[in-house]
This record gives C-alpha cells, structure tokens and sequence, in this order.
C-alpha cells in the first residue's frame, strides 16, 4: 500500500477546547474511507485541516509526503451543498471553472486547455448538457454533482466530500454514490456522512469520529465503536447490511 495521507497524534482544538483528540491516521492510494460520527464530533474540523484551513495545536500531517501547505493543491474539496440565493447570475460552467483558479497566475486568462479540462469534468458527472444552465435552477442533487465536476476540474490526485447526499433523495444518493465509485478508479477519496446505511453500501473502509478516530482499515464495525462515537448503546447497526462484530477497542 503507498500511503498518501498521514496523520500522526494530531490535536487540533479552538481557544482551549479540544475537537480532536490523538487522530492517527494513515490514507492509502486508492481509499475510499468513509467517516461518521455524531453532530459537533469535529468530522468538517478534519477536513480543514487536511485542507490547511485549520492549524492543528500539535501533530504531524503529511499529504503525498508534504506538509499541508504544499500538498492541499493536491485536494479537490466538495463542501455540504447548503442554500443560497438562487436568482445569483452564475451558469454551470462558470461554477466549475472556479476549480481551475488554483492552476492560474494571478490576472491570467482562462485559455483552450482549461475549457478542455471543464468540458471532460462536466461529461464525467453528467452535467454536459446543462453546462449553460444558471446553478440556481438545478435541483440539490444536480447541483452537488457541478460541486463535484469544480472539485475535479483542479486535477486532484484526493476528493474530500462533506455529506455529499445530504437532503437529496435516495435515487440521486445513490446516483452520486456510483459517480464516486468510478472516481476512485484514479482518485483517492475520503468522505464524512452521518448516514451508516448509505456509505456501508458504498465506501471500501469505515472510520468512527467523535474527538477520537476508531479506524481498522475495514468496512466491519463492532458495538464498541458505535457505542464509543454515539455515547450510547446501539444493538443494531443496519439491518440487511453484512456485518460481523470485531474484538473491542483497546483502553488506554
């Protein structure tokens, strides 16, 4: 396995309040890891740091063997879709040629290799023929998919995702959810959801957050992983989904 992210006893915290609490973790070529864990367990938090957003307050982050601040241009990022001003005059290309902003020199012009690179990303997730359509009369799931396609137009080698399907239907979850399953063909991805059931399906590797990173490098969860990120008991993970139950977390 050639790791392209590690995280080692990394802390990262606002004023005197710890969010992350000795996060370890390595991402491997290739990953596609899923994270859960509850409302405030620090899941976006981790994100931004990957993205250099965020300092951590100690710990080491090495991204393709750099350090943040030179391995983020390596990052497509695709935040929560959240609601905005949907008469905003901006068509769909325009959106996702924003994803080449990171390839140009201050004042320099997009050119033919640039329109190239947008064209491709919108065919890949589907959005070709909508291209000139205004971003603000496209449904949620249409509109995380541009999300997608601007993340993707910064020729990333690593896709962080922030509920990628949240408030879209079923159908168009899982529509997205095969689009990523083709992406992570080439690309590494890693992505946080609260939703156990959609991402068991979907994502080779599960990891639990809240402060605290349970991860095996496995999609299997125990009881005590649940019951460790949920802070409470759960006796059923998610029905008709394969499962078995792994030792218990060692107590330190």
């Amino acid at each position: 396995m050639n790791p392209i992210i590690k995280l080692s006893n990394v802390y990262v915290g606002y004023g005197k309040t710890n969010v992350l609490d000795n996060i370890n973790l390595q991402i491997n070529e290739l990953d596609f890891i899923g994270i859960i864990g509850p409302n405030g367990a620090g899941k976006t938090t981790l994100l931004k740091t990957l993205l250099g957003l965020i300092t951590p307050t100690s710990g080491e982050i090495s991204i393709l063997n750099y350090p943040v601040s030179q391995g983020r241009k390596y990052i497509g990022y695709v935040p929560q879709v959240l609601e905005f001003d949907r008469a905003f005059p901006i068509l769909v290309e325009d959106v996702v040629r924003m994803g080449r902003l990171s390839k140009k020199r201050l004042f320099h012009r997009y050119n033919s290799h640039d329109e190239k690179i947008v064209t491709h990303c919108l065919e890949q997730v589907g959005m070709i023929k909508l291209r000139g359509r205004s971003i603000g009369e496209l449904s949620g799931g249409e509109r995380q998919r541009v999300y997608i396609a601007r993340a993707l137009a910064s020729q990333p080698q690593i896709l962080l995702l922030d509920e990628p399907t949240a408030n879209v239907d079923s159908k168009i979850q899982k529509s997205i959810y095969e689009l990523l399953k083709e992406l992570n063909e080439y690309i590494t991805i890693l992505l946080i959801s609260h939703d156990l059931g959609a991402i068991s399906t979907h994502v080779k590797t599960i990891a639990c957050l809240n402060r605290t990173l349970h991860y095996h490098q496995d999609k299997l969860i125990t009881a005590q992983m649940i019951q460790d990120t949920y802070q409470c008991p759960i006796d059923l993970i998610a029905h008709g989904i394969p499962h078995r139950v792994l030792p218990d977390h060692d107590r330190q």
